[in-house]
């Protein structure tokens, strides 16, 4: 590819790679990702530095997995010797193209896409956007190949200008970052490798994922100097299940779920309120029951999850939160199933029978407690669970293993049992109290104000990423006893765990985030606006880098 490259303008080669990069089908869990993995080392290769250097660009596999994915790393080492380092990442995958309906087949053809939405009535903001030719249109247009070419054509450019860098680029390219963010769990370890072999001192990773406008007429260009973390947060409810002519003595699960969801989902009281940022409440994920089949008995059981994101709290403290949440829906069931039923019984003078109402609010960690305190083992319990049910979607096999500890208690009472399940994202932010960050942020306040003078695009520096990234997973803010009470409340941990934590929090890498430019992300009618993104963002990610590998920063 770089004879295709060498001759063009720098909106060109962005514009070949990104259209290139779309045309691969890179859908997470399939076989795209490390096919575009594969393309994207051998493009990397082509490159004259590399040519001279092809131990530079190297692959981590992901162990033990069936589709082959794999990690693309590229190091460009400036002219000068020198163990800072600078990282440029973005992930490789895609969410997949359900939504584009009878157009699946043009998905990954931002040509005929374009001409569809041209002649689009339904949505006049579309059909604008696509005649005007500034916007390029297809599945990972926006999120994020359009980013992957953006760190690609920097790569090239530095490598043909070693004079200019003061330092090194290091290039990782992820996989399934939409879904578990396996590839970037897996990258820590070859980061601490550079890092102890190498000697390496990280002084950011520049991520750029999409932003978009944040509402209407929006033109703002938003830089993120840290990400959000992510929890996902279940609830196991086991009730009373009864006949249905009989249901006003049990206690439905359902009934708890429901009310449970009425008091979290989208609430923003539950949001965190940080000024000039957009925190996001929590969101219902999965509400069912475990009824497999039809039959006239109420459920047993039934599961419930939320995303929850995380800024500045900690998962304890969220789980503390949630608790009392729960506890009150709980008491809010118990009131209205007494009261319903004492109303039964005035109007078809029945006797009462002795019914308990009461519904116990518990942690994973406190059952497996409670369990054990009455001399019943769980351990092994919960490992024949693991190895009964390999490859069962990740969250389901939390809750077989919480149903199946359930299933040890002799009195089987009515209960929701809180506990976590991957996957589980870190928050990484920068502190005013640390000398390293102040020094970062004063970098790139400076470096976004000259820049916007020369180009006058509005930017503006915000302190959280608002969705989910993978870097997430470069830092660790929390302490080692707020982790080992999330990891407590994380089902069978020791197995299905993967994040490490030691690693990450002594490499201790801050993130920025300077997105492509786009909209719609995740929809059929994602784009990604070509005047920022193949013009401005470049020459934004350039001199950020030069100017904090020139800093004298208090690294990792």
């Amino acid at each position: 590819m770089y004879n295709e490259l060498k001759e063009q303008t720098l909106a060109e080669q962005l514009e070949t790679i990104t259209r290139k990069l779309v045309s691969l089908p890179s859908i997470n869990g399939t076989e795209g990702e490390a096919n575009l993995a594969e393309f994207i080392k051998q493009t990397l290769l082509t490159f004259p530095y590399f040519k001279q250097h092809p131990l530079n660009v190297w692959e981590q596999k992901i162990p033990e997995d069936q589709l082959g994915r794999k990690n693309i790393f590229a190091l460009v080492r400036g002219k000068t010797a020198s163990r800072k380092t600078i990282i440029f990442h973005s992930h490789l995958d895609t969410v997949g193209i359900e939504d584009f309906g009878s157009m699946k087949k043009d998905a990954f053809n931002p040509d005929a896409l374009q001409e569809f939405f041209a002649n689009y009535e339904y949505d006049q903001e579309v059909q604008q956007d696509a005649l005007s030719g500034e916007w390029l249109f297809g599945r990972g247009a926006v999120d994020m190949q359009s980013g992957i070419a953006v760190h690609i054509s920097n790569i090239l450019y530095f490598s043909e200008h070693l004079d200019e860098l003061p330092g090194n680029i290091l290039l990782m390219l992820n996989p399934d970052e939409e879904s578990q963010h396996v590839g970037v769990q897996m990258a820590i370890s070859e980061l601490k490798r550079l890092k102890v072999q190498e000697k390496f001192e990280f002084v950011a990773a520049i991520n750029n994922d999409f932003i978009t406008p944040l509402f209407e007429q929006d033109t703002t260009r938003y830089i993120y100097t840290g990400a959000a973390g992510k929890l996902l947060p279940c609830f196991y409810i086991y009730g009373r299940e009864v006949h249905v002519g009989d249901t006003l003595t049990g206690i439905d699960p359902n009934y708890i779920a429901s009310e449970i969801t009425r008091r979290i989902h989208n609430n923003l009281d539950l949001a965190e309120n940080i000024e000039g940022e957009l925190c996001l409440p929590p969101t219902c994920l999965y509400q069912r029951d475990t009824k497999e089949i039809y039959n006239v008995q109420t459920a047993t059981s039934s599961y419930l999850y939320f995303n929850y994101f995380i800024y500045e709290r900690t998962a304890k403290e969220i789980m503390n939160s949630l608790k009392e949440i729960t506890s009150q829906a709980c008491s809010e069931v118990k009131h209205s199933s007494y009261t319903r039923y004492q109303k039964f019984l005035k109007q078809t003078g029945y006797p009462p029978k002795p019914i308990l109402w009461d519904i116990e609010v518990i942690t994973l960690a406190e059952f497996i407690e409670e369990l054990e305190s009455k001399g019943i083992e769980t351990l092994s319990h919960t490992k024949r669970v693991i190895q009964e049910n390999q490859g069962m979607e990740l969250r389901m096999l939390c809750f077989k293993v919480v149903e199946a500890l359930q299933q040890l208690d002799p009195d089987k009472k009515p209960r929701v049992i809180l506990f976590f399940a991957p996957p589980y994202l870190p928050h990484n932010f920068l502190r005013t109290d640390n000398a390293r960050d102040r020094i970062l942020l004063q970098s790139i306040e400076q470096i976004v104000e000259e820049l916007g003078r020369e180009t006058e695009e509005t930017f503006a520096i915000k302190k959280f990423f608002p969705y989910l990234a993978d870097g997430s997973f470069l830092s660790l803010h929390e302490t080692d006893e707020e982790i080992l009470s999330l990891i407590r409340n994380i089902p069978e941990w020791q197995s299905i765990g993967m994040t490490p934590f030691k690693d990450i929090r002594e490499l201790n890498i801050a993130s920025i985030n300077m997105g492509v430019y786009g909209k719609d992300g995740h929809k059929w009618t994602e784009r990604v606006f070509k005047p920022y993104t193949f013009q401005v963002l470049p020459q934004l990610i350039r001199k950020t880098t030069i100017q904090l590998l020139s800093n004298q920063l208090v690294t990792n």
